[in-house]
């Protein structure tokens, strides 16, 4: 990675990291808590002391001090951490660090004291400096870069940042620029980047083709849009490894299809492709890690758009499975392109399949945004997403799976209906429905994401986000230590 004393306008977020060993000169950064502040002035100048106490710096969470040296130029600053950050659920004390890059003058900085988790703090400053400015003109404002910590990969943490950072872009993306193509174009990229070192390759059925290789409920959902459905394959590693299956969905833009959203419900419909953008970004956290795994990454693509072919409530469609499927709602779509994808990655009989997907609103207002509901019925796998996920701050929530709810899904003439009648447990229900889809595998996690962050926090900006990725991520990584 290229060092600069200070980066040039419009440099990607790896460049906000710089190696231990680097020999830029750097300025100290101290992340202070309310309890230590005192000892942490005795230990600087008197007229820092001074400055700090005469602008009223408390230490409090999420406060920045800027630090003066004895020219008046800037020596280093401070980020109060407050003293309660650290309970469950919170963003820990160490990754506040993403606040930074946004709110620094631009230079090079270090951690004073690494803290009980600098690989965090890396990941955390990465992930916050991130802009997404494909189509802003003019040059971007610098952001100040961070010299790692002793001990702290450079290559680990910037490959996960590389990884959110492309799967934002891809959900930051409009829909007039990210179809079922594009995002075909972007899983072919992923296996070319990695193609040497694990055999990387994609495939695609696309269009009517869909028809002829069974896979109806794909075909049905995607083709009223002029962007031809598609299901995409990647698969990489050594074909005896333990078989890691990822399912995203892939809808670009949802309409809703004749069961129409009204304007406000479209407005972050360019976003319901998220799951798609997770399980790249989640490839490529594993390919680049070299884990000792088959990896296998489906993605249902698909425009749920309205034309005089979409399909209709009402209609009765035979899945990949074999079950029938009655249209109780064309606007839960997406649970209809997976159940095709299961299908098929089920026949594999992988160890553990994992789906990612903007499901329902029902999860947001189950766990709301900034936790990722997920349902499992493997309580040790459930076991190692949450100390994983706890162990990253990347936020989990495990959801009940086995449920008295079957009966919800029942039609009068099909095998199953998309929907419920009634609006209760929206989020179980279509979890249930996709569980139908997977007999074979060992185990079994989906994943019902939101996709999006609605403000700015210590892992980045407002936007399109990858969640969950990092702590699956992380329970695969101890799972299956690269070869």
């Amino acid at each position: 990675m290229a060092e600069t004393a200070a980066p040039a306008p419009g440099l990607e977020q790896r460049d906000l990291l710089l190696a231990a060993d680097s020999t830029i000169a750097s300025r100290p950064l101290w992340l202070v808590r309310p309890s230590g502040l005192e000892a942490l002035l005795a230990t600087l100048s008197a007229s820092q002391a001074t400055w700090l106490r005469s602008t009223g710096f408390k230490a409090a969470a999420r406060k920045l001090a800027l630090l003066p040296g004895p020219d008046g130029s800037l020596a280093g600053a401070l980020l109060g951490l407050g003293e309660g950050q650290d309970r469950p659920g919170c963003e820990p004390a160490a990754s506040l660090t993403g606040l930074l890059p946004p709110q620094l003058p631009p230079g090079v900085y270090h951690l004073a004291e690494a803290g009980p988790n600098p690989a965090l703090s890396a990941v955390a400053w990465g992930l916050g400096g991130y802009r997404y400015r494909r189509y802003k003109t003019g040059e971007a404002e610098p952001l100040p870069q961070l010299k790692l910590s002793p001990g702290v990969d450079l290559g680990q943490v910037c490959a996960i940042v590389e990884a959110v950072t492309r799967g934002r872009d891809l959900i930051n993306a409009p829909a007039n620029d990210m179809g079922p193509a594009e995002l075909e174009d972007a899983a072919r990229a992923l296996a070319q980047r990695h193609a040497a070192a694990t055999g990387a390759t994609v495939t695609s059925i696309i269009g009517e083709a869909l028809l002829k290789e069974n896979f109806p409920l794909i075909h049905a959902v995607g083709r009223a849009s002029p962007r031809a459905p598609r299901l995409i394959d990647l698969r990489a590693g050594r074909a005896d490894a333990p078989k890691i299956t990822l399912v995203g969905k892939g809808i670009c833009f949802d309409t809703g299809g004749l069961d129409i959203k009204p304007s406000s419900g479209m407005l972050l419909m360019k976003k319901d492709m998220g799951g798609a953008a997770t399980v790249l970004a989640l490839a490529h956290m594993i390919l680049s890690a070299k884990l000792d795994v088959r990896l296998r990454v489906l993605i249902p693509a698909a425009e749920n758009s309205i034309a005089g072919n979409a399909f209709r409530p009402g209609d009765v469609i035979r899945s990949r499975a074999g079950r029938t499927v009655e249209i109780g709602n064309t606007d839960a779509e997406g649970r209809l392109v997976l159940a095709d994808a299961l299908a098929l990655a089920d026949e594999e009989r992988p160890e553990q399949l994992l789906t990612f997907a903007t499901l329902t609103g029902a999860a947001r207002v189950a766990v709301g945004a900034d936790f990722a509901p997920y349902y499992c019925d493997d309580d040790a796998l459930a076991r190692a997403i949450e100390e994983a996920g706890t162990a990253v701050a990347d936020h989990v929530w495990r959801m009940p799976l086995s449920t008295p709810y079957e009966s919800a899904l029942d039609s009068p003439v099909a095998d199953m209906n998309n929907v419920s009648e009634g609006g209760f447990a929206g989020s179980i229900i279509g979890a249930i429905f996709l569980k139908r889809f997977v007999t074979k595998a060992r185990r079994f996690a989906h994943f019902d994401i939101y996709g999006w962050r609605q403000s700015a926090k210590a892992f980045g900006p407002k936007g399109g986000e990858t969640n969950a990725a990092r702590a699956v991520f992380e329970m695969l990584r101890r799972q299956y230590p690269a070869a």
